[in-house]
This record gives C-alpha cells, structure tokens and sequence, in this order.
C-alpha cells in the first residue's frame, strides 16, 4: 500500500490479502463500524459490520459482538454481465480511505467478458454527524451504449466466522424505504436496517423489489449511454433496542432512512463533524512521511471506535474492526487507550470509565466468587462486565489440543489499572463531578479487594499478592508480581487520599460511600498495615525482580536466536518459556511509567539497561514497543526509542504480526500517541500543571500536538533539533494562556 500524509491507498486487489484489507479499510462512527470488504461477494472474505454493546452468547467464550446484518451489498451488472475483479480485466484500480473525512472510495476501470468497459467508484461512509445513518454510492461512467442494473441489499445471514447470531423477525416495504427486522438469539437485542435507493445522472429504467428471504432487495436498472455518469445511493439506516424500545426499530429506522435527502445533503456534517475532531487529535510530524501518515491511521482508527453518546460500552482489544477477542476489552481500553481521549476528548474518555462504573456490580460478584471483598474488575469484559476470559483455546502448535489459560482467575492487576486511570481523568480534568458521582467509588471499592487480596505471611509479617500474572504474560503463576504489588499499593494509598479529598468537598458522598462499603475504622487501618507491609523489595541499584524467583529463571540470549519469525513462547513452548527470565512486555518498565514520579533516574536506568534485552520485543506482545519507546526516551537513548516507536506504528499498516486481519491492535494504536506525546515530547503533566522535555528523533523538523488540561486546550509545537538548535524546554500553569505554544 503507498499512502500520502492523509490518505491510505491501495493500488492493487490481492485476494489473498483481503482480510488485511478489511482491517485496515475499516470505518466507523463510534457506534458501529464496518470492515472493509467490498460491496460485491468474494470468497474468503471476512465482512463484518460490529454495533457496539450488541453481544450475544458463544461457546467457549461465553459472550462476543455479533456480527450484524450486511448493509453494504450493492452489485452492478453491466449490459447483463456481473461486475467482479476476478473475472473480466480490471484496466485501473484505486482504493482511497481519507482519514481526514472517514470516507472510502474505491475507483476502478473495468471490461467485462463480453467487452463491455466502464469506470466504476464507490464510496462510503459512516455518518459522525448521526451515528445511525450510513452513506454508499456507486457512480458509474460507461463506455458503451445498453443498460446498467444496481441491486441493493440487506444481508440478514451474516455469521462470526461460521457461529449465526441472528434470527429474522420481520422485513418489508415501508414507502420507498426497505426493511430487515432481526434478533440476537440469546441476549435478545432487536436490530432494525431500513434502506432507501436513489438515483440521478441518467434515466430510470424501471425499479421493482424483490422480497428475498433475509436479504430484502431493491433493483434499479438505468439507461447506459457512453461518457454520461449514472449514480445509485444507497442510504441505510440502522437502529437497536438498545437505542429505542425493541416495537420502534423499525419505524424510527425507517423515519431515519426516509429522512435523508442523499449523499450531497448528508456528507458535508459528516465532513464537517470529521474536521472537529482533528482539530482536537490530529499530531502533526514532519520530516517522516511514514510515521506521519501512520500515526493518523493509528488515531483514526481509535476515533471510529470511540463511543460518544453510549457509557455502557467499552472499546474491545481489537476496537470494531475484526473478530479478534471477540470484542472483548482488556486493561487495553484503560492504559493504552484512554490518555488519548483524556487528553484531547474527555467527553469520550468520561463515557468509557463511567462503563466501568456500570460494570461494578459484576466486579463486585467476581471478588465475592473469589471470596474477597470490593470490586475485582474482569480480565476479559463485555457488556454487563462479567469475565468473560475463556479457560482453555487450542493450542497454537496442535489445534486438536486445548490449553489452560489462566488471566480470567490470576491476572488481577486490571482492578489497579481501571482505578489509575480514574483518578489521571479526575486529575487531568478536574472533573470533580463525575468523580464525586462515580470516580471515587471505583478507586475505594477497588482498593477493598486488594486489601482483603493481600496475604499475610506467617513467618516475615509482610503483605504478598501469590499466584498472579503480570503484564509479562510469559509468566503465570508467580508470587509478588512488582507490578501488581506497587500498583495495589497505590490503589490503597490513593483510596485513603481520596477519602480524605471526599470528606472535605462532599461530606454527604463521604458519608455515603463509608457506609455503603462498610469502611469501618478497621478497615482503613488494615489498609494501612497492608500499605506498611507488602512486599516490595528493590535491590541497592534500584533494579527490581520482576517477581519472586525471577532472577534465578534461565536466562536467553535473544541476539543468539536471530533471524527468527517466531515469539520466544512458540520458540521455548508455554511451559519452557515460563522457566526464562525472557518477557512478553517490559512489565516493571510500565510501572515506572506510571509512576514515574515514585523512581529515580538510575532506578530507570538501571531497569531499562536489565529488561530491554530480555524482551521479545517484535514477536512478543504488540503492547510493549510504545512503553519501550517511551522509557528509551527516558534514558536518553532516541534512536533505539525510535526503533521500538516503528514496531508499535507500522503493527497495523505492515502488518507486522501477521494477525492484523483479527483487527486493529487498539492498544497499540493508542501506545503510539502516548509514545510521541509523553516520550518524544517528554509531555509531564499533573494536577499543578504540565511541562515538555522534548528528545525528538534527529530526522524530525517539527511535532505539533494539542491536550487539555483543566478544561483548557494547551497547544505544543516544537521545532526538530536542526531547526532550533538543540534541544527546547518549557512550562506551564493554570495561570498559562489557552495557547501555549512552544519555540
């Protein structure tokens, strides 16, 4: 694919990267979004148009968004013969996604069997301007005097990759719009499609409908004549239960579809709606075309996913763009995710920690399952927020074999992670609304599991967290996972801080919460000793073992082992990697992110020169390049930041893992922004106000970024180190102008 600084093209169909493709043609609203098969049938395709907060039951994985009914069929037969790329001769082929409007266009100049040529667009969109409402239109140029015959259809029998999910109610004529009435056969959500068929450009041959089991169809046939264009829209409509009571969808769905007035009227909000959120988002690079346009592609693909008008949904591992995960969300959302939309779209970023809020009561049910108290939030989350992590998949080296696997009971570290990043949201915003309402509850509720979590040794007295997996996923059931450990004791020291933050400036809520989660004066002084005591032990250097018994693991010489396409696991097996100090994800290195305000500059040091070559860097997890890059940057080290930032940057494009087709890597995605922000930048920024170190790769002339903070939109904009002649540095305060511009 070759790309301008806007634009992601493709200049040539390969069947046999089409789900790639899908992947990255995906468009979105934040209410749905659709991969990007063509609107003809191909086989091996991957299509899927994923609603947020549409789940339904699957074996295995108990739960995933079900793949909705098909709004995108339109087929072009030309004097007769059925347009298609894998028959006839495709003269000219052109697939455009502008991330500047969220619009795909796919230009092609095509001869049929029989001889007949004609130039063929269509374009597409999802409205952001009303999430409900999507745009396709087939403009058509013939080179040959005949007829021109468009069918549109919605397609009810969609499947995830051979699991249905969808039975049909209903489907008809209302006016001249088109329905399908369908619903999820277990979670029983009512999808309604409404459709309506416009032309223009050329005379009307005759229009009919044909009332095809599950695939309700309007044909529109149009006089072909050389050199004059011939337009069909299609113009759909889609509505749930979710939105409006189950009798409505259909009505309202119609009334939508009916009420559009076609592209032309249509577009220019949705454009329009497109230019506002740029203008908050967009990071401007110069001086690296690749990085430029892939990092837009990155946000963009955050963007589409991003719900806007919904709290009760979050955004899956893989956004809406693929089956991966099932559309299950991880601690992705929080930590890789959520700075972006805190810094620059709060309002996002408040819908998708109040989801968590939604969910506490089924946090609430997985610590008491556990037989703990307070909310432990699930690894794997869908709509009502119950874990939903499946316990054995096959093997990945025998699918006849299945595996154990274990996040869903020990990887509990994402209850400190969600409350992190409620209390950054409140600190950033100084939203203390939402955080009176909803915020705090999270972090004190979180922080009564990891005080009844906490162990007591019988012997030392001290506080441990056993059994656990860290973030370095190569490693499951350890003891005193550091990142557990130091990230529960934040959760609890944050929580007594909070508390005393709630009883000065909301009494009534303070009172409230004490009651309500029994934080009786024991409690809190458990939550003390617990604090006082866990264990935490950091060498005289400052380098801290990843978890108990982790320095005396085998260790690997990673160098030795290239040229390799293969992660370390598939190399060692699960069981033979575990007993290597080789990780999936620099797992200490990420706390001192986090807290990078708690470490000292040759703590830093000193982990980064020990984990870095122990880290499967390109095959392990695509999480950990974006931090990699960050903490390089910490250290001084630009150019290995820069290499560890092209492996987070290209994962989609380049399909560097090789399973970009499952979907976007929606973490990664989100590493990216906070690697350019917080890392080449060196934005710091907390409750008193923010400054910039910035460390920007040698080849870069200029990076331009904007963040809110408290409400005010900060601009940053800094020359490349030629251009300023070394290095800048400045700060700001609350006391600082609304634009704050850098030089």
């Amino acid at each position: 694919m070759t790309t301008d600084l806007w634009t992601v093209l493709e200049e040539t169909f390969d069947p046999a990267r089409q789900a790639h493709a899908e992947t990255v043609f995906t468009i979105g609203n934040g209410y749905l979004a659709t991969r990007g098969a063509c609107e003809e049938c191909y086989p091996g395709e991957r299509r899927a148009t994923f609603v947020h907060g549409v789940f339904d039951a699957a074996p295995v994985v108990f739960t995933e968004l079900a793949n909705a009914p098909d709004w995108l069929p339109l087929s072009v037969y030309v004097d007769g013969e059925r347009f298609a790329l894998d028959c006839g001769t495709v003269h000219d082929y052109r697939r455009a996604l502008d991330l500047r409007s969220g619009a795909l266009t796919r230009a092609v100049r095509w001869e049929s069997p029989g001889g007949r040529a004609a130039r063929i667009t269509f374009e597409r969109c999802t409205s952001l301007a009303d999430e409900h409402l999507l745009l396709l239109r087939c403009r058509v140029v013939p080179e040959f005097a005949g007829t021109l015959e468009f069918r549109a259809a919605l397609h009810g029998a969609t499947d995830n990759e051979g699991l249905a999910h969808w039975r049909r109610l209903a489907q008809g004529r209302a006016g001249d719009a088109v329905y399908l009435h369908s619903r999820t056969r277990t979670s029983g959500i009512d999808l309604a499609c409404a459709m309506r068929v416009i032309t223009h450009g050329a005379p009307e041959l005759g229009r009919e409908f044909w009332d095809a089991e599950n695939a309700p169809t309007l044909v529109v046939r149009l006089a072909a004549e050389p050199g004059r264009e011939a337009v069909v829209e299609k113009l759909v409509a889609v509505y749930t239960s979710r939105d409006v009571e189950a009798a409505r969808t259909v009505p309202v769905a119609v009334e939508c579809a009916q009420a559009c007035r076609g592209w032309d009227a249509a577009y220019p909000a949705h454009a329009a709606a497109w230019a506002e959120e740029w203008a908050r988002t967009d990071v401007v690079v110069e001086g690296d075309d690749e990085v430029q346009l892939a990092l837009r592609f990155n946000l963009f693909q955050l963007l589409v996913a991003a719900p806007r008008r919904d709290e009760r949904v979050n955004i899956g591992a893989k956004t809406l763009s693929g089956f991966g995960y099932r559309g299950h969300a991880f601690w992705d959302t929080e930590i890789f995710m959520l700075p972006l939309f805190i810094f620059t779209a709060p309002h996002i970023a408040r819908n998708l920690l109040s989801y968590r809020y939604h969910t506490l009561a089924a946090a609430r049910r997985k610590a008491l399952a556990g037989g703990y108290a307070g909310a432990q939030f699930a690894w794997e989350s869908a709509d009502t927020g119950d874990e939903v992590t499946p316990r054995w998949v096959p093997d990945s080296a025998d699918p006849a074999q299945l595996v154990r696997i274990w996040p869903g009971d020990i990887e509990i570290h994402i209850s400190a992670d969600v409350a992190y990043m409620a209390h950054r949201y409140w600190q950033i915003t100084g939203d203390d609304a939402w955080f009176v309402a909803r915020g705090a509850e999270l972090i004190l509720d979180t922080a009564r599991f990891w005080a009844s979590r906490a162990e007591r040794h019988p012997e030392t007295g001290r506080y441990e967290y056993r059994d656990v997996i860290g973030p370095d996923e190569y490693h499951d059931h350890v003891d005193n996972n550091h990142f557990t450990n130091r990230m529960a004791r934040w959760n609890l020291e944050t929580a007594l801080q909070v508390l005393e933050w709630l009883q000065a400036h909301a009494p009534a809520r303070a009172a409230e919460l004490l009651a309500a989660l029994e934080l009786t004066p024991a409690t809190l002084a458990h939550w003390h000793d617990v604090i006082a005591r866990l264990y935490l032990p950091v060498t005289p250097s400052g380098l801290i073992e990843q978890f108990t018994g982790y320095f005396a693991r085998r260790d690997i010489d990673l160098a030795a082992l290239e040229p390799r396409t293969q992660s370390a696991q598939a190399i060692f097996g699960i069981a033979g990697a575990n007993e290597t100090q080789v990780i999936k994800q620099p797992d200490v290195l990420m706390l001192l992110y986090l807290l990078r305000d708690c470490y000292t500059n040759e703590a830093v040091r000193a982990n980064y020169n020990y984990y870095t070559p122990r880290t499967d860097h390109t095959y392990g997890s695509s999480l950990g390049p974006s931090i990699q890059a960050i903490m390089a940057c910490e250290v001084g080290r630009v150019d290995e930041a820069y290499e560890h930032f092209l492996r987070a940057v290209r994962a989609d494009l380049r399909d560097v893992r090789g399973n970009a087709g499952d979907g976007i890597h929606g973490a990664s995605a989100g590493g990216t922004w906070q690697a350019v922000v917080f890392g080449f930048a060196g934005l710091r920024v907390d409750a008193d106000g923010w400054t910039v170190n910035p460390r920007l790769p040698g080849h870069w002339t200029r990076l331009a970024f904007k963040f809110y903070w408290r409400g005010r939109q900060v601009v940053i904009d800094l020359p490349g180190q030629q251009a300023a002649g070394g290095r800048q540095q400045a700060a700001g305060t609350g006391a600082s102008p609304e634009r704050g511009i850098l030089s």
